[in-house]
C-alpha cells in the first residue's frame, strides 16, 4: 500500500472545502451533468420548449396495423433517463411557465383569428358577417387613483377640494404614471365598497350568461320576432377573455359575431346588420342584472355592468388597411391577455388556505383587503354557494379566463392535435384510419430540481431568442430555413 503524500492529502481536503462552499444549486448542477443520461434529458427538455414545470410520465405506447396486427411503432420509457418522459405542463399563466403560456397564447390567437378570418374548419365567409369587439367593465365601487395616460392628465382634479365623510380628500392633483404604485388604490378605503366588489366578481360568470340571453332577446325584439324564432334567422357566436384592471376588478373583452341559422357556414339574414348588433349589445348591457343571495351582513346586491362600454366594428384584414380594429389586431389583443392573471395586477396566482396567508401575502393593501373580505364573506352560510374562500386569491372571480360559444371556431384540443400531427410528419390521420394504438401511462412526478430549473430556463430563453431572430429575418425579407 502506497502512502498518501501531503500534497495529495491537501488536494482532497481543498476539494472537499470547495464543494462545501458551493451553493445547493451548484452542487446539484455538478451531480446533474455527471449523470449518464444528461444529454438525453437535455434533448427531452428542448422538445418541450424548456417547460418550467414539466409533468413526468412512465409507461408505453404501441402502434399496430389494424388489419394485420403488425407492430409499427413501440415506445417505452424504461429505455429513457430515469425511466420517465417529460411532457408540457400547459399552464397558460406567464408567471408560472413562460414557454407554455407562449404556446397557449399562440393557440388562442389562431382560435380567435379563425373565427374572424376563417380557417381551422371555419369558412372564410365569416369575414362578411357582422362582428363587434366589445369591452364590458365592472361598475365603480369607489374612487381610485388613475394614471394620466399619454396626455399626463391630473388624477382627480377638484377645484374646491373637499373631503369625504371620513375626512379624506375626494380629489387628487397628482399626475400618476402607469407604473405608479398608487394607481388603482382607493382614495378612501372606508368609502370603498369591498363587499360589492367581491360579490360582483363572484357573480360575473352568471352576469355574462344572463347577458348572452338578454342579447338574443334584444336582437329578436329589434327584428319584430319572438326569441324562440330567432334561431331560424341567425345564431350569436362569441369568444371573450377576462382581464384584471389595476383596481383589481375584472372586465371582459369579447368578439361577438352574427351567423346564419346553420352557423358560420351560412350568412345571417339581410336585416341582421352591424348597426343592429351594436344597438342590441348596448341595450342588453344596460338592462341585464343579477341578484346576489341575501345575507344580513351584506343585504342583496344588484349586479350589472359598469357605465363604460366600448363597442367597435371589426374590419377584415383583407378589405381594409386604415382601421386599427382588424381581425389580426383583435386576435393578438385577446391572445396577449389570455396568458395574464391576477398576479399581473399585483395579486398572487396560488390558492389561499388560511387567513394568516392573506396577512402575509406579497400584495398591496387594497388587494389584501379584497382577499380578506372574500375570506370573511366565504364564512357566511348564506353565501356558501359562492365558494369565496376557495377563490380569495382571484379576489372572488370564479370564471375561466377565456370562454367561447361552441360554433365560434375551433378548439384548443383540435389545435394541439394538428400540431402533434405536424411534429409527427403528418401521419396522424393515417394512423387513426389504418392503425390501432395501445397506451398505458402513469404519473410519476413533476417539476425540476434547482439545477434542472436553471438549465430549462436557459433552453427556453435560447428558443425565445431564436424566435425573435426569425421574426427579424422575415421582416427584413430573408428566407429562414431550419
Amino acid at each position: 500500500m502506497f502512502p498518501i503524500s501531503e500534497k495529495a492529502r491537501r488536494s482532497v481536503l481543498n476539494q472537499a472545502e470547495r464543494l462545501r462552499l458551493l451553493s445547493s444549486t451548484e452542487r446539484d448542477l455538478i451531480r446533474l451533468v455527471h449523470e449518464p443520461g444528461f444529454p438525453r434529458w437535455v434533448e427531452q427538455i428542448k422538445s418541450i420548449g424548456g417547460c418550467a414545470h414539466p409533468i413526468y410520465l412512465a409507461g408505453r405506447t404501441t402502434t399496430r396495423d389494424a388489419l394485420t396486427g403488425e407492430v409499427l411503432r413501440h415506445y417505452d420509457t424504461s429505455e429513457e433517463t430515469g425511466g420517465r418522459m417529460p411532457v408540457r405542463c400547459r399552464n397558460r399563466r406567464e408567471t408560472r411557465c413562460e414557454p407554455c403560456s407562449y404556446l397557449h397564447a399562440g393557440d388562442t390567437f389562431h382560435l380567435v383569428r379563425s373565427g374572424l378570418l376563417g380557417g381551422k374548419g371555419v369558412t372564410d365567409g365569416v369575414q362578411r358577417h357582422p362582428r363587434l369587439f366589445v369591452t364590458l367593465t365592472a361598475p365603480s365601487f369607489g374612487a381610485v387613483h388613475r394614471a394620466g395616460g399619454p396626455d399626463g392628465a391630473v388624477c382627480r382634479p377638484r377645484r374646491d377640494g373637499g373631503t369625504c365623510e371620513h375626512g379624506r380628500p375626494v380629489g387628487c392633483g397628482t399626475k400618476h404614471t402607469d407604473e405608479d404604485s398608487a394607481v388603482g388604490q382607493p382614495l378612501c378605503r372606508d368609502c370603498y365598497d369591498y363587499p360589492g366588489h367581491v360579490l360582483w366578481h363572484a357573480s360575473a360568470g352568471t352576469l355574462w350568461n344572463r347577458y348572452c340571453h338578454m342579447l338574443r332577446r334584444h336582437l329578436a325584439t329589434s327584428a319584430g320576432i319572438t326569441q324562440t324564432r330567432l334561431g331560424e334567422y341567425l345564431k350569436v357566436s362569441f369568444a371573450k377573455v377576462a382581464e384584471y384592471q389595476k383596481r383589481g376588478a375584472v372586465h371582459f373583452h369579447a368578439v361577438i359575431r352574427l351567423d346564419g341559422p346553420a352557423g358560420p357556414s351560412s350568412p345571417p339574414v339581410l336585416w341582421a346588420t352591424t348597426e343592429l348588433l351594436s344597438d342590441a349589445v348596448r341595450s342588453a348591457a344596460e338592462s341585464v342584472e343579477v341578484h346576489t343571495p341575501y345575507s344580513p351582513a351584506t343585504g342583496e346586491y344588484v349586479i350589472g355592468w359598469g357605465a363604460q362600454i366600448d363597442v367597435h366594428p371589426i374590419s377584415s384584414d383583407a378589405f381594409t388597411e386604415s382601421s386599427a380594429v382588424t381581425d389580426s389586431a383583435v386576435a393578438a389583443y385577446v391572445a396577449k391577455y389570455v396568458s395574464k392573471s391576477v398576479g399581473d395586477a399585483g395579486g398572487i396566482d396560488y390558492r389561499i388556505t388560511d387567513f394568516d396567508s392573506i396577512r402575509l401575502a406579497p400584495v398591496n393593501t387594497h388587494l389584501r383587503a379584497l382577499m380578506a373580505v372574500c375570506w370573511r364573506l366565504g364564512g357566511l352560510k348564506e353565501l356558501g354557494a359562492l365558494n369565496l374562500r376557495s377563490w380569495a386569491h382571484t379576489l372572488g372571480y370564479r370564471g375561466h379566463v377565456l370562454t367561447k360559444s361552441r360554433q365560434y371556431s375551433t378548439t384548443y384540443g383540435a389545435l394541439r392535435t394538428v400540431r402533434a400531427d405536424y411534429q409527427n410528419g403528418g401521419t396522424l390521420a393515417l394512423e387513426v384510419q389504418d392503425r390501432a394504438t395501445e397506451s398505458a401511462w402513469r404519473y410519476v412526478g413533476s417539476g425540476h430540481t434547482p439545477a434542472e430549473a436553471d438549465i430549462a430556463y436557459g433552453i427556453a430563453e435560447d428558443l425565445a431568442n431564436l424566435r425573435e431572430f426569425r421574426r427579424e429575418m422575415i421582416a427584413e425579407g430573408w428566407t429562414y430555413r431550419a
